[in-house]
């Protein structure tokens, strides 16, 4: 009886543990990639020796959150993608010199993959290796051929952002050299707003803390298609970048002549940067808007 007594006791404890609910999380820590810079220093080419960030302010959804930490540079190395879309125009060849010296001046330390968006695959050229001479001569020419034209590029995007999960926390960072043309839906779709492969790598990049940087290099496509094509691209490219911490540079609806100031645009966002970390009280799945400020006007932050 007492044997039977017991074991009720056991169950009904059992039982009340269970029916008991844990409590669901009211706050969740986010890390971001930020690049700060002082207003006029890309224009004027003339980096400033010291910044005056002041305060900053964080809102997510317009409600601001509570600021953690920011990690320098040193105290967290970057990890940085390059996915180049392999049908651009035979024009990108010209700027392979600048894209090697581009990688080989990063900083110590920098992890560097190299990739290629070709016909619904991505060819990986070299994996992350920290190794900055062996990531330039990864680089090749683009084949520059239609028939191997992506049905988006955002596709190699979302492929090459799986492979920071293996990756040690830290900064993060793609430079994708695309034309932006999504026609995975057919051109009627294309535009920024109505692709959504664009607002899945968008998603997945922001979950990864990888902030997405963009040159605009036109394909065959775009440039037999028109000026839709290329602003239906470019426009991709830019809330690529906007909605991920990163920038898009374009010169015009033509192909750049060169990528120079891009990449030393580019070196002074990337030295700029810092991994921001904060507790977000909004718990919501999904896109969330996040606004960074600093108290100083004259601040940067992208």
């Amino acid at each position: 009886m007492k044997i039977e007594f017991l074991i009720l006791l056991i169950l009904l404890f059992a039982w009340t543990v269970t029916a008991q609910k844990t409590p669901k999380p009211t706050i969740r820590t986010v890390s971001i990639p930020i690049s700060i810079t002082q207003k006029g220093e890309l224009d004027k080419n003339r980096p400033s020796e010291i910044i005056a960030v002041e305060r900053l302010i964080v809102l997510e959804d317009k409600q601001e959150q509570q600021i953690l930490s920011i990690r320098s540079i040193e105290e967290a190395p970057m990890a940085l993608a390059v996915i180049i879309q392999d049908d651009l125009s035979a024009n990108f060849n010209l700027q392979l010199k600048d894209l090697r010296e581009f990688i080989k001046r990063l900083p110590r330390g920098t992890r560097v993959l190299i990739a290629y968006s070709r016909s619904g695959t991505t060819q990986i050229a070299q994996k992350f290796t920290n190794d900055l001479t062996k990531a330039a001569d990864a680089i090749r020419p683009v084949v520059s051929s239609s028939t191997l034209s992506p049905r988006s590029p955002f596709d190699s995007v979302l492929d090459v952002l799986n492979r920071f999960d293996a990756l040690p926390a830290g900064r993060r960072a793609i430079l994708l050299i695309s034309d932006g043309l999504d026609l995975s839906n057919g051109f009627a779709d294309s535009a920024p707003t109505q692709s959504v492969m664009l607002d899945r790598a968008i998603l997945a990049a922001q979950r990864r803390s990888v902030a997405v940087f963009s040159i605009y290099s036109p394909t065959e496509t775009t440039e037999r298609s028109g000026s839709q094509a290329i602003l239906n691209g470019q426009s991709s490219l830019l809330r690529l970048s906007d909605e991920t911490g990163g920038r898009a540079f374009f010169q015009g609806n033509i192909a750049p002549i060169s990528f120079i100031p891009f990449f030393r645009d580019l070196s002074l966002l990337l030295n700029r940067q810092f991994l921001l970390t904060y507790l977000s009280t909004n718990m919501k799945r999904g896109y969330h808007k996040i606004e960074i400020k600093s108290t100083n006007p004259d601040i940067r932050i992208e």
